[in-house]
């Protein structure tokens, strides 16, 4: 049972503590008396947050975190001692960021953008400031066009850096950024550029069409065009139908398709495919 994330557990025995859930590698973890409703019954399964007390015992709760495992968030710091500063996640427990994963120190009532990682030394939740270390630059499953969510961290003179689909570094230029936009915001963005570093450059609102669309999608939008904004071909018509209708594979087909729908040029039904007017 994972330290940091949410869980969907069996409520498997009571106490008078609370009520003790299991997962199906019978590990158990206790669900305190405060978070346990009265309709909650053995056997009954429950979604909840898994973290450790201030005794560094593993505990659940109903709650729902400001922030997970391997997650980014905005967070509020609420004390800094020795150790660190302390951010409010939501829970009675507050999140530690040690000195060494602040880039400037943190200051009380301030917000920062900080990744949520387990203390290899302490098997303790912490969190880091240090936004680079933790997103991806291989691996980048994204098109240009596509939508994703983007967590904006920081400022520069080229732009705003954003976290996109918690994972990658992205950046929209201020030659693009055409509305207010604040740390800490958490916006729909769309893929303009995926660069050779691995870094991705954004757009607050889609292209126009012309600017992303390919060879098939050109192709598909054409024949609807020309089909009066309607024809009855889905990405549910056969390989066969669609080969010989439109010279493509079904493959290529429902990508065009997609790149269409995602742009909200077409509408899909059940009885075919619509240009949207």
């Amino acid at each position: 049972m994972e330290i940091g994330k949410t869980h969907r557990l069996k409520a498997a025995r009571t106490t008078d503590n609370g009520c003790y859930l299991i997962d199906d590698n019978g590990t158990e973890v206790l669900l305190p008396n405060v978070y346990v409703s009265d309709n909650l019954k053995l056997g009954d399964e429950i979604s909840v947050f898994v973290y450790l007390d201030n005794e560094e015992r593993p505990v659940a709760t109903t709650i729902k975190p400001h922030i997970e495992l391997d997650k980014f968030a905005f967070l509020e710091v609420k004390d800094v001692n020795r150790a660190g500063a302390f951010m409010d996640i939501g829970l009675i427990k507050q999140l530690l960021v040690p000195f060494s994963e602040q880039p400037v120190k943190m200051e009380v009532g301030e917000w920062y953008v900080v990744f949520c990682l387990l203390d290899e030394q302490t098997d303790r939740l912490i969190a880091s400031a240090m936004i680079d270390d933790f997103v991806f630059t291989e691996g980048i499953d994204l098109e240009e066009g596509d939508e994703v969510e983007a967590l904006f961290y920081k400022k520069s003179d080229l732009g705003i850096n954003a976290i996109v689909n918690n994972q990658f570094k992205g950046l929209v230029f201020q030659s693009d950024i055409d509305q207010e936009i604040s740390i800490g915001n958490k916006l729909k963005a769309y893929v303009k550029k995926i660069r050779s570093d691995g870094k991705i450059d954004l757009i607050l609102k889609p292209q126009g069409y012309r600017n992303v669309i390919d060879q098939s999608t050109q192709s598909v939008l054409d024949q609807l065009k020309q089909e009066n904004g309607f024809f009855k071909y889905t990405d549910k018509s056969s390989p066969d139908d669609i080969r010989s209708e439109f010279g493509m594979s079904k493959k290529a087909f429902k990508k065009a398709l997609g790149n269409l729908y995602k742009q909200k040029i077409v509408r899909l039904e059940k009885d075919g495919t619509y240009l949207i007017s």
